[in-house]
């Protein structure tokens, strides 16, 4: 079986981590999205909030589990036997950054880190700007999948 873990903080995921990981499902057998713990950041969302998202999202997809780690993604890929990183690519500048980590990882360990290139018409999406959207009281509905949209009203966010 062939594992993959899709790491990230998704605060919140939005419809560009979606086509991602709908799209690594088509690869990996199983699919580990991980809700990493990075202190250099501050959230919009806490971590039990953005579990619930993810949750919702894929409560039919019996190959996808949703879980949250802390410190570096080669170790917790080592704990849970995972043998790929999937990342996913919005623009060039995603592609340095994320290329600098894959080979920093690779140094660290012998896992593999497997880009996708977002679909285009979402690859405008991120989750800085949904936070920002949402800040200014506007509608996210066409950005975050529907879930998601539905459990951020009901949070009065």
């Amino acid at each position: 079986m062939n594992k993959a873990i899709f790491p990230g903080s998704f605060d919140p995921i939005t419809l560009g981590h979606y086509d991602i990981i709908q799209r690594g499902l088509q690869l990996f057998d199983h699919l580990v999205v991980a809700i990493g713990d990075n202190s250099d950041k501050s959230y919009r969302f806490s971590i039990a909030e953005r579990l619930q998202f993810l949750q919702q999202t894929f409560k039919n997809q019996p190959r996808i589990e949703i879980t949250t780690y802390s410190g570096l993604t080669v170790d917790y890929c080592k704990s849970i036997d995972a043998q790929f990183i999937l990342r996913g690519l919005r623009n060039p500048a995603d592609f340095e950054f994320e290329k600098a980590i894959a080979h920093t990882n690779r140094t660290l360990s012998k896992i593999e880190t497997v880009f996708l290139l977002t679909a285009s018409d979402k690859a405008f999406i991120s989750s800085s700007i949904v936070r920002d959207v949402l800040k200014h009281k506007g509608d996210i509905s066409a950005l975050v999948p529907t879930e998601v949209s539905e459990a951020i009203a009901n949070l009065g966010h």
